[in-house]
């Protein structure tokens, strides 16, 4: 799955691009937060295009808004969901794999490139997707889903990306985990050989870019949810690659 034609060899840089690569999305991430904070209406508007108003029942408060986000039910995208939700598990047991057969060849205690690589990639999931997505963020965010407000049906009120003042008490909207796990697909796609990168690249890039708009669609997230879900995999995935960069020998065993 890696691109074993790349050799670790004496550093002469001070600065990694891993390392710039990571404060360039770290300080982008930050940046497209409090866009989104500052300006809540580019999230509403968003959800106001995929969401379907519909008469309430005669016994509804006044004022409430009924309705539903069409796509959420649609057949298709259920379909295309669960394929996209099978593809991480899938490259953890390809990662797995490359990384056991590593350590059989060269010994556990010899560090290889290949190795390094999908300790890196295991790392940024757990951490990435893993801790700071699905246990910190949306267990304590309280980001009312779109399908939760007032606004679309629901009940609670509406709060912008980066507000930890909602009511939502657990698995809530901000960031998507779903998202988070496209970015860090897209992630792969840049150690997979030269010779699997048309044939597995591309169609690995179309699933992650997929995956965060369709929970867009269905209500399920905010556009902030979900674009800054994905930009968050990228993030930790280039620190990952950063810390593995800094902490390598000058010399690596080439596999």
């Amino acid at each position: 799955m890696y691109d074993n034609s790349i050799a670790y060899t004496k550093r002469t840089a001070s600065v990694s691009r891993p390392f710039l690569a990571f404060l360039a999305l770290f300080a982008l991430w930050w940046l497209l937060l409090l866009v989104f904070y500052r300006f809540p209406g580019i999230d509403l508007a968003v959800a106001r295009s995929v969401f379907t108003a519909s008469p309430c029942a005669s016994s509804a408060p006044l004022g409430k808004i009924c309705g539903t986000f069409a796509l959420a039910r649609n057949p298709l995208l259920e379909i295309v969901r669960g394929l996209t939700l099978a593809l991480p598990y899938i490259a953890i047991a390809v990662l797995l794999t490359n990384l056991i057969a590593s350590w059989r060849r060269y010994g556990i205690r010899r560090r290889t490139s290949k190795t390094d690589r999908s300790i890196a990639a295991l790392l940024s999931l757990a951490i990435g997707c893993g801790l700071i997505v699905n246990t910190l963020l949306k267990g304590y965010a309280g980001r009312p889903r779109p399908r939760s407000t007032d606004l679309f049906g629901g009940s609670l009120d509406f709060v912008q990306a980066g507000s930890f003042a909602g009511r939502c008490l657990g698995n809530c909207s901000f960031v998507s985990g779903e998202a988070s796990s496209g970015g860090w697909l897209l992630c792969l796609v840049l150690l997979l050989p030269p010779r699997l990168r048309l044939p597995l690249g591309i169609p690995l890039a179309a699933a992650a870019i997929i995956m965060p708009f369709m929970r867009v669609l269905t209500g399920a997230h905010y556009l902030s949810d979900a674009i800054l879900g994905w930009l968050l995999s990228l993030v930790v995935f280039a620190a990952a690659m950063t810390v593995v960069d800094f902490m390598r020998p000058e010399t690596l065993v080439r596999s």
